[in-house]
């Protein structure tokens, strides 16, 4: 039965009852000084400590007395990320309302993200390249895997959960203070300067539907008062594991490739099931490429004097006693074997008579991987004569990712080539060095034979049932009993050194070293060698008959286990002086300046590499490599000036300059004015600049990413040639085409230029009374000589409309649909390099509101609202045209498809009655309409969902948190967490490839469901 739903009516019903309750003061959060936008005076106050201590807040070299700078900072704290039922500080990072558009999240991994086993923030929408993550002030080594093979970033699972103390995230411009990518803002995770006692957590979670399960230990141990003992020292422990959450337990359509019960105004999704039957119930038309992605093998008879491996009747099960494998056999009708095209063609005269319908989503498919981590921290920090203090630190983290994949293919071209043309065993394409379709021969030898398999030297193939007639035996599907199966292991070894201290009493000095490593090891099982695939199929040592027969010694040499090591590392010495030059009326003119060095490395090598031929590797595996280093000299400086007690200016400035050659020089000035003690307006006006990633200028094996098809990039006369159009594409386009991906080729580029950006800010502070607050802050970024390659569309449009491809650019065809087929293929690869070109902006607001109100003696609400709203995000290219990506799909190539919602906040309310406090958190990420300028559509034309079965704009997407926390003395803490009550699974996308019919960036812990969590706090 077909589902018309009223999607938007349950999303609104959910929202009144999240609405309703919050309304009621049943909701949650931290006091003003843990909200995500806090008031300043709390926020210093908070951070100052019971003395009034100076701090130092992020974006500035200066210590001060109070957090009121010209930038706008939020500020999460560990007890909040606990009140909101948040088990981890990477996934409370990952909530922040201005982390929007391409952000890499933990369940990508399980969906071919290039840096599987990681997670990265994008402030502004402006990727993970442009948003700096900083350490206690300090610089992390990247992740030693790119995100897409391009961007790097720092893996926020290397955080320590447990001697974190706070994070800040500086929403402006801070090249002046920090350098190169510090265009979207800052993230700085600050840990705990001393812990005394000990503290023990342990914590278990689980969905509603009784999956998903995760666990959490952590014991940390302190010693010593810095100002009562002159030392302190600390210790602190933890284990966490998340289980895999496999497709198919979530319900339909999380858990299928058939759409066609997702229906609206009488037009109903397609069916992408393995030669399923289309929505009036018809079979389609076969393609042997479609039913080769199906884990049953077809095989069918081949002429072996054919240079192009002549086929001639139909496919047959090759193990007709075994049937379909985890699939549904279908006997296609008279009227299917009959069909024909427009021009009166058979369209199945190739077809088995039975068909395997298989659901690969259902069968195989993966939300989230397993996640292990674990790690090790300690510090001893100790006062230096009176007023000095030095520190040591070192943390260790290991983080342990694995997720299945699909059943292992035998049937494929061979991945993105470099060295050697791209190996084929699917077509023969002239490319591709004019290789056969995989065949079975009829005679097998030993391995080692290097002269023709005859008759005379042979045996007749005992797994090729056409044999005895002088017949190859073309075979499709791929295996039934082996399935991938990717792994990787990340440590991560981090130490830091620092002294500070007074000079005189002015004057004060501050020194920092920290040094990081990361090894990344990678291991991939059930992925084909393509040279040992080869071979037993020469030897006719594999059976393919029964494919569980195989010996394990057999199925390791098809399959061995493939392998890489990858590292990064930095090392970064800085000095600080501060101190104040003269009196003005509005207070000291403070001034602050530093010097630092930092060398960073990455070295990556590839896991699948050509250089050895095109056969000596994997089919699936990416061979993305890259290897690179540099040092970085700087030098900054910062003033601080309040001219009178209103009015305080800030002004900035960093030059750096790089081993390559590179310099630049960054500049940022500030301005709050405070015309009343309850107002405070704020701006910042800056330049910065990204340095090209080590992938952008280093790769040694260029990168490919993989993009669906969409039907924009289409026009009618070539799809005519497949007996649909671009209005039909997901009804009538056969799987070949409608399900097709294309691989985008970028190749490095050593005499890149740094991204340059100007940014402002203008804000407005509102504190009516005290512990009330309310802000709104406007953002404008704009980065010019953007390193991008240029937009695929133009090449893919001229390819399919049989034009000149664009200069710049090389097309690389795929194999026909089917053998011998002469209609044109589709697109395979489009290559080109990268280039400064584009100039990006970004500009939108964000909102605040905070307050604390005493209702009597024993209860307390506190209330805190956050938004971020994107105006507008754009890319001009060179030619003057303009693609806009808020509210859309879009940048599609960037995103993954996960697009750029111009909405998202939270609002959190709590209610403490002492010993007792209820917390609630409504989540809010907005939707957006299913277009992607970047995949040849319009501007929120719905040019990604011409067929009409989902509305064009995909819903606005609301969850509410439950927490509660007993206090049942000063040593315990009982809490539990009711995430998703209401167990709204996210909005339905179809067109987003980052995850299976829902939005993975927007779905985010949604597609658990409702989830529950709890635990005990131990401190002593």
């Amino acid at each position: 039965m077909r589902n018309n739903s009223n999607y938007g009516w349950l999303r609104a019903s959910a929202a009144l009852r999240a609405l309703a309750f919050t309304g009621a003061g049943f909701a949650a959060v931290a006091a003003p000084a843990y909200a995500q936008d806090t008031s300043p005076d709390a926020v210093a106050a908070q951070a100052a400590g019971p003395e009034g201590d100076v701090i130092i807040v992020t974006g500035s070299i200066i210590r001060r007395t109070d957090a009121e700078t010209p930038s706008p900072v939020t500020t999460i704290s560990v007890e909040n990320l606990d009140q909101r039922g948040i088990s981890t500080v990477q996934e409370g990072i990952q909530r922040i309302a201005s982390n929007n558009g391409p952000a890499l999240t933990n369940s990508f991994s399980a969906n071919g993200a290039f840096a599987a086993g990681a997670s990265a923030v994008s402030l502004r929408g402006l990727s993970t390249n442009s948003t700096l993550v900083l350490f206690d002030g300090m610089r992390a080594a990247y992740y030693p895997l790119s995100d897409d093979g391009t961007r790097n970033f720092v893996d926020l699972n290397t955080i320590p959960d447990d001697i974190v103390d706070h994070v800040e995230v500086l929403r402006d411009g801070a090249s002046s203070s920090y350098g190169a990518d510090a265009i979207a803002g800052v993230v700085n995770i600050i840990t705990k300067r001393e812990f005394k006692g000990i503290s023990g957590r342990a914590e278990t979670g689980i969905s509603s539907r009784g999956d998903g399960a995760q666990y959490r230990l952590s014991l940390t141990a302190g010693k010593g008062d810095i100002d009562d003992d002159g030392y302190n020292a600390y210790i602190s422990g933890f284990y966490y594991k998340s289980k895999q959450l496999k497709n198919n337990q979530r319900p339909y359509p999380y858990n299928s490739d058939d759409y066609r019960n997702i229906c609206r105004d009488g037009n109903c999704g397609p069916n992408n099931v393995v030669d399923g039957l289309d929505d009036t119930g018809a079979y389609p038309g076969f393609s042997p490429v479609v039913t080769n992605t199906g884990s049953t093998f077809f095989v069918r008879r081949a002429n072996p004097a054919s240079a192009t491996g002549a086929q001639t009747g139909r496919y047959q099960i090759l193990n007709p006693l075994a049937g379909c494998n985890r699939s549904t056999p279908y006997t296609l009708t008279p009227d299917d074997l009959a069909a024909t095209d427009p021009d009166g063609n058979l369209i199945n005269a190739a077809a088995p008579t039975t068909v395997c319908q298989e659901d690969l989503t259902n069968n195989y498919g993966v939300i989230n991987p397993d996640i292990q981590r674990f790690g090790l921290s300690a510090r001893f920090t100790a006062r230096i004569g009176d007023d000095s203090e030095a520190y040591a630190q070192f943390n260790f983290l290991q983080t342990d990712v694995g997720y299945d994949g699909l059943p292992t293919t035998i049937r494929a071209n061979a991945p993105a080539p470099f060295y050697f043309p791209r190996y084929s065993t699917s077509g023969n394409v002239a490319y591709y060095g004019g290789n056969t379709i995989l065949q079975l021969p009829v005679y097998v030898c030993p391995r080692g034979t290097t002269v023709a398999c005859t008759a005379a030297n042979g045996t007749l193939n005992p797994n090729n049932p056409f044999a005895a007639e002088g017949q190859n035996a073309a075979i499709i599907g791929r295996l039934p009993n082996s399935i991938e199966h990717d792994e990787s292991r990340t440590r991560a070894y981090r130490g830091a050194i620092g002294i500070k201290g007074p000079i005189n009493d002015n004057w004060s000095y501050q020194v920092d070293a920290t040094a990081m490593h990361m090894d990344l090891r990678r291991k991939s099982d059930g992925y084909v060698y393509i040279q040992h695939l080869l071979d037993v199929i020469a030897d006719g040592s594999f059976n393919f008959i029964n494919p569980a027969a195989n010996s394990q010694a057999t199925l390791d040499y098809l399959m061995p286990t493939a392998t890489a090591t990858s590292t990064s590392d930095l090392v970064q010495v800085q000095g600080t002086v501060q101190g104040s030059l003269i009196d003005l009326p509005g207070g000291p003119l403070q001034f602050g300046a530093g010097v630092s060095f930092r060398y960073e490395a990455i070295d990556s090598p590839s896991l699948n590499s050509d250089i050895n031929g095109g056969t000596e590797r994997y089919y699936r595996l990416n061979g993305f490599a890259v290897k690179g280093d540099r040092k970085v000299y700087s030098a900054y400086a910062e003033l601080i000036a309040p001219i009178i007690d209103q009015v305080e200016l800030n002004a900035s400035g960093r030059y750096d300059r790089y081993s390559g050659g590179i310099d630049n020089f960054s500049p940022k000035v500030g301005v709050k004015f405070k015309p009343v003690r309850e107002v405070l307006l704020r701006g910042t006006y800056s330049k910065g600049f990204r340095i090209p990633s080590f992938g952008e200028a280093n790769a040694t094996f260029p990168t490919t990413g993989f993009v669906t098809n969409t039907a924009n990039i289409f026009n009618d006369a070539y799809l005519a040639q497949y007996g649909c159009t671009v209005a039909t594409f997901d009804d009538a386009c056969p799987q070949y085409i409608r399900n097709g991906s294309y691989g985008q080729t970028s190749l490095s580029n050593p005499d890149l230029k740094p991204e340059k950006s100007r940014s402002f800010t203008l804000g407005i502070l509102v504190e009516p009374m005290r512990n009330v607050s309310f802000s709104v802050d406007y953002y404008n970024i704009k980065k010019t000589g953007a390193i991008t390659t240029a937009d695929n569309t133009p090449a893919l449009q001229a390819y399919y409309a049989g034009q000149p491809i664009p200069a710049g650019f090389n097309i690389i065809e795929d194999v026909p649909i089917a053998p011998g087929d002469t209609r044109q293929p589709r697109v395979a690869f489009v290559q080109s390099g990268f280039i400064n070109a584009d100039t990006i902006k970004s500009q939108g607001l964000d909102f605040a509101a905070n307050a604390q109100i005493k209702l009597n003696d024993s209860i307390t609400w506190t209330t805190s609202l956050e938004g971020s709203y994107i105006i507008k995000l754009s890319t001009t290219f060179p030619d003057g045209s303009t693609q806009r990506y808020d509210g859309t799909l879009g940048n599609f190539n960037l995103t993954a498809g996960s697009g750029t919602p111009k909405w998202r906040g939270t609002w959190l309310n709590t209610l403490d009655f002492g010993k007792f406090a209820l917390t609630g958190t409504l989540n809010f990420f907005g939707g957006y309409d299913l277009s992607a300028m970047d995949q040849g559509d319009d501007y929120k034309d719905c040019g990604q969902m011409t067929a009409g079965y989902l509305p064009c704009k995909v819903d606005d997407y609301l969850t509410f948190d439950l927490n509660a926390q007993v206090r049942v003395n000063d040593n315990f803490t009982f809490y539990a967490s009711m995430l998703n009550v209401f167990d709204d699974l996210p909005p339905i996308d179809p067109v987003t490839y980052g995850a299976h019919a829902y939005n993975p960036v927007q779905g985010g812990l949604g597609i658990l469901g409702r989830y529950f969590n709890m635990g005990i706090k131990v401190n002593y």
